[in-house]
């Protein structure tokens, strides 16, 4: 958020941290871009895509890390698993490498560039249950904005809302994703094998 806003910015509509977390986190840039067009009549330009990319791999580097305990937990699941991201394919894989995550999800790794449309639509989320060869129904979302929970639950998935990323206390985060109803909310990575086991303890009973 801090290097979107910068590159807005340097556009010229000004956009608020508030704003940016209520109208753009969880969201592809293309979507963003198409926002930012409807309400102030210009999309992200090449220059501030190529100024958010270069900020952004630097900013990672110095600053990104992995949620407490991963990716160790990644280890418990006795289920299979993947990322189903908003972000750019480079962008993803960047992530995962910095945090020690890369080999544990490769190569179900999808981005919102494979679908038409991203978050909040169901579009990434049905894609990524196909190429698993897991029917939706079945499926489990592990998200951490709005938009994420919105288009898990529109895919026909049981979803759990994380509240342990940096992002959540700023953006204001905690009650809107209460709103929102997800199947469980969890703020602590190291509960999540025991949460997984409760929910299919519970769809099994159904």
């Amino acid at each position: 958020m801090q290097v979107l806003i910068a590159a807005i910015g340097a556009q010229g509509p000004a956009i608020t941290p508030a704003m940016a977390y209520r109208d753009y986190l969880g969201r592809s840039l293309s979507s963003i871009s198409a926002s930012l067009l409807d309400s102030h009549g210009m999309p992200l330009g090449p220059a501030a895509l190529a100024s958010m990319r270069s900020d952004l791999y630097a900013l990672y580097r110095r600053e990104l890390r992995a949620s407490p305990g991963l990716p160790n937990i990644l280890e418990k699941l006795d289920i299979p698993f993947c990322v189903a991201s908003s972000s750019q394919p480079e962008r993803i894989r960047i992530s995962l490498e910095l945090t020690g995550m890369l080999a544990a999800f490769e190569p179900n790794i999808f981005s919102a560039t494979m679908v038409k449309n991203g978050k909040p639509a169901p579009d990434l989320f049905l894609h990524a249950a196909r190429a698993m060869g897991i029917p939706p129904a079945k499926c489990l979302v592990i998200e951490d904005s709005p938009a994420g929970i919105t288009a898990a639950r529109a895919a026909g998935m049981a979803v759990f809302g994380y509240l342990g990323g940096s992002h959540i206390a700023p953006a204001g985060l905690a009650e809107t994703i209460a709103a929102l109803h997800p199947d469980r909310i969890f703020d602590d990575m190291h509960a999540l094998p025991d949460l997984v086991r409760s929910l299919q303890t519970e769809k099994r009973a159904l």
